[in-house]
């Protein structure tokens, strides 16, 4: 059966163990061309179109209709503007706290309160069936797609076609195209209408599609999978996505946390777990009071994403589920800090965000990684991004110069390093 005004011919979708779903929603790990390198938009489109005809071979030989390959395949666009995007490389790197301010401001809060009254019935037979606490899935939902307001606009399988053709991951985008075409195969969606981000993300919870392909769900029963324009659709597949990765209904994402004044914070890390037990024995305790309610033997992760003077949180197994969805601490942060506002769990963070933070360069990231490997800490290849080896550096130096060794790279940082 095809959705009404659908006329490519209806083949469905093989099953979804057959499937390989992307890593996170929409693809932010990059490897290949160097960041920053320009697009070759000369001579690109004919070589798109040359490149196309041996796709669409590739394509019938994986199971991809014809008609899907004719009409919709064929036909696709080179979007130099998706290479630009996919090559560039942002000129600072964001502080948690103005990350926070941005995408979890006031306003997304209370919208994200008005959503989970207007569809409390809906989440509450989610959170039944996959065991997906609301508050989550509507701060998913909100960060996503702003509720689905924000889909994008981009025709994925001219952006996944151009990135499989001209970007720096051409076999992951080639996949996810023909996952694409294996959704318009299964006839949910006009090929017109498969609209997202420039990454390929689609839908109010931006999947990829190998995620769509595993994980959508038809939540209002039409018969459809339809995560554009079906808020049920969306939030069924969103639950039953966490569901699968592994979500445990009986623990929260995590908990904001007060350490001690003797705290040791080269512990701060997710590398670094203990069970509730042995954090609380070292006085860790809740922001807004108390001890940390999990069962003792719980192992769980100390986070201080803006350095010792910022909030901490206490983070469980469910935030390693939210880094499968988005592999971005901060995002993860994020979602977990909004859930647990429309939750009623907590109304603002007891520790604040240092406003005294600026963002750095990622020049001056690079010069903090240059700087620490010059002096025998080795922060790995310099390439502006904080990765854990970085942190690693950062906390040795810290704790050579007798500081606060969290590894929180900022501008006090990089001016010691300067001079010493």
């Amino acid at each position: 059966m095809l959705r009404p005004g659908f006329l490519v011919p209806s083949i469905l979708v093989a099953s979804a163990l057959l499937v390989f779903p992307a890593c996170s929603q929409s693809p932010r790990a990059n490897t290949g061309a160097p960041l920053g390198a320009e697009p070759n938009i000369a001579g690109s489109e004919q070589g798109f179109r040359t490149w196309l005809r041996a796709v669409k071979a590739e394509a019938l030989q994986a199971g991809i209709s014809p008609a899907t390959v004719e009409t919709v395949l064929a036909r696709a666009e080179y979007l130099p503007s998706s290479v630009e995007k996919d090559t560039r490389q942002p000129e600072f790197s964001r502080t948690t706290g103005d990350y926070f301010r941005l995408i979890v401001p006031e306003s997304r809060v209370v919208k994200a309160l008005e959503k989970i009254s207007e569809h409390q019935s809906l989440l509450n037979r989610l959170q039944r069936e996959y065991g997906v606490p609301a508050g989550i899935l509507v701060a998913l939902w909100g960060l996503e797609s702003n509720f689905g307001e924000n889909i994008g606009s981009t025709p994925i399988i001219d952006t996944l076609a151009t990135l499989a053709y001209d970007g720096r991951r051409g076999a992951f985008f080639k996949s996810q195209l023909f996952d694409a075409l294996r959704i318009l195969d299964g006839g949910h969606v006009q090929a017109s209408n498969m609209i997202g981000s420039w990454a390929g993300a689609m839908g109010q919870t931006q999947f990829m599609p190998s995620t769509f392909l595993a994980y959508a769900v038809d939540g209002d029963g039409d018969g459809w999978l339809d995560p554009w324009n079906s808020v049920s659709d969306a939030l069924a597949s969103g639950a039953n996505y966490l569901g699968a990765l592994g979500w445990n209904r009986s623990l929260p994402w995590g908990r904001e946390v007060v350490l001690p004044p003797s705290f040791d914070y080269s512990r701060t890390d997710l590398g670094g777990r203990a069970t509730v037990a042995e954090w609380s024995a070292l006085g860790v305790r809740l922001a807004s009071g108390g001890a940390i309610p999990e069962n003792p033997s719980t192992p769980a992760a100390i986070l201080v994403p803006s350095g010792y003077r910022g909030p901490a949180f206490l983070v469980y197994e469910n935030f390693d589920i939210l880094l499968k969805w988005n592999r971005s601490i901060n995002y993860a942060l994020a979602a977990g800090y909004l859930s647990d506002r429309v939750s009623g769990v907590s109304t603002a963070l007891h520790q604040p965000f240092p406003d005294t933070d600026r963002s750095l360069r990622l020049t001056e990231i690079m010069e903090i990684q240059e700087l620490l490997n010059a002096r025998g800490f080795d922060a790995g290849q310099p390439d502006g991004l904080i990765g854990a080896r970085t942190r690693l550096a950062i906390r040795h130096y810290q704790a050579s110069r007798g500081l606060v060794a969290d590894g929180y790279p900022d501008e006090s940082l990089l001016l010691a390093l300067r001079v010493r």
